[in-house]
């Protein structure tokens, strides 16, 4: 039988001392090098010990401070409907009110940023036309549980009162109630979801392994027109939360 490979060993130890609660949770671990030089193994051996229970759930990785031993989370329902969109909020602090978790969001819009091929085609729009891009980061309880970056035709919506997606007196109102405001009745949405790996940048706004699974959402809503009003890149981790589609039955 051949022998169990260090970084194996070097998990299961770690995890031997959470069970034995010699770390318990939210505690910040010893340094690789302490970690290695106690165990007999170089850094790199903790290194890839950690990421596995990264990936596993039972640590937790914070870009610049260290590693931890992971709190208890359930995973967070995220509900995708064109039914939960409504002018009192939006569906994503509807899910975490329901879940009893304090919602929130972190957002940064530039204006007149160059649409790149693969959003210009989403739009129906030439490559390098202007585009107002707003990226998201979502919170739980006041932890990172999903990433978005939209995108919309800045001609669609400039000089009006709705341009800034999170500016301006309907800030936050969410694609279809803003579009209303300028007399676009958005009719539909497509959704793409894909299952992938996190970027290094992903990963680290996130809380998770660089190579942890996570679940790319291409979303693009349109008019009843047929024009496409707004596309976004959605991002959330597998490991901590379940996607669920809600499907309006018509009668």
């Amino acid at each position: 039988m051949s022998e169990q490979p260090p970084y194996l060993r070097i998990a299961d130890e770690l995890r031997q001392r959470i069970a034995e609660h010699v770390w318990e949770p939210g505690d910040r671990l010893p340094s690789r090098a302490q970690i290695g030089q106690e165990c007999g193994v170089g850094e790199n051996v903790v290194r890839r010990a950690q990421e596995l229970l990264i990936s596993q759930g039972v640590l937790e990785g914070r870009a610049g401070s260290g590693t931890y031993v992971a709190e208890a989370r359930k995973r967070v329902r995220v509900v995708r409907s064109s039914a939960r969109e409504q002018p009192s909020g939006s569906p994503f602090r509807q899910d975490m009110k329901a879940l009893g978790r304090q919602s929130d969001w972190e957002s940064r819009t530039e204006a007149k940023v160059p649409a790149p091929a693969e959003i210009a085609a989403r739009l129906g729009i030439a490559e390098g036309e202007l585009c107002v891009r707003t990226t998201y980061e979502f919170l739980a309880d006041g932890r990172p549980v999903q990433l978005s970056t939209s995108w919309e035709p800045y001609d669609l919506t400039a000089g009006t009162l709705v341009v800034l997606p999170e500016g301006g007196p309907h800030a936050g109102a969410g694609v279809v109630n803003r579009m209303a405001v300028i007399g676009v009745t958005v009719s539909h949405a497509v959704e793409q979801p894909e299952p992938r790996q996190a970027t290094a940048e992903e990963a680290s706004l996130l809380g998770i392994q660089k190579a942890a699974l996570v679940t790319h959402i291409r979303r693009t809503y349109y008019s009843d027109q047929g024009r496409p009003v707004e596309t976004a890149d959605i991002v959330v981790p597998a490991a901590h939360c379940e996607i669920v589609y809600e499907i309006p039955i018509s009668r």
